[in-house]
């Protein structure tokens, strides 16, 4: 004869009728953004949580990378961030940590934190900004900028320090960036 038994945590019964907070998580993702059907940009990431609530956000909490496309699918610009946050209903990103943005000329932008508006194709921040330019040769370091999503022209606000004719990007200081 055998005697069974069974017990229920209280918390879990409770909670049963509780909304749940309707997050969706991703690995490995590769997601293609098309616009008239011609594909504009590649995302990957390793790890992607979509969360539901008012409004619909999407994290990516292990960064992502985004590779944008020309109009005869050419790679035009390459984006990295160690982190990001899109609101679906303003098709913005957020984008902190460690952002670098690059062009096929050979510029690289580099900040701490970084919006994408998908509506405008921009990259706004407000926040301090160090561009690498190819031709001319030079540094520029400034506090807030408007680019386009390819890169190919921005805008600085205030522009800091500017470092010209250098050899070695090596030599250039990183203490206002």
């Amino acid at each position: 004869m055998f005697v069974l038994g069974c017990e229920n945590d209280i918390h879990k019964v409770q909670s049963l009728g509780e909304k749940s907070t309707g997050i969706e998580e991703g690995k490995d993702i590769v997601s293609f953004l098309s616009q008239g059907g011609k594909v504009k940009a590649k995302l990957t990431a390793p790890v992607m949580l979509r969360t539901m609530l008012d409004t619909v956000k999407v994290e990516f909490p292990k960064g992502l990378h985004v590779l944008f496309y020309d109009s005869l699918a050419n790679i035009e610009s390459d984006l990295i961030a160690k982190y990001g946050n899109y609101y679906e209903n303003e098709n913005k990103v957020f984008l902190r940590d460690s952002v670098r943005v690059f062009n096929v000329k050979g510029d690289t932008l580099w900040c701490k934190e970084l919006y994408w508006d998908q509506n405008k194709s921009t990259f706004y921040t407000d926040k301090p900004i160090k561009i690498s330019q190819s031709n001319p040769q030079q540094i520029i370091y400034g506090m807030g900028m408007t680019a386009d999503q390819n890169f190919k022209w921005f805008s600085i606000r205030k522009i800091g320090k500017v470092f010209t004719g250098f050899d070695n990007y090596m030599s250039v200081p990183d203490s206002t960036y």
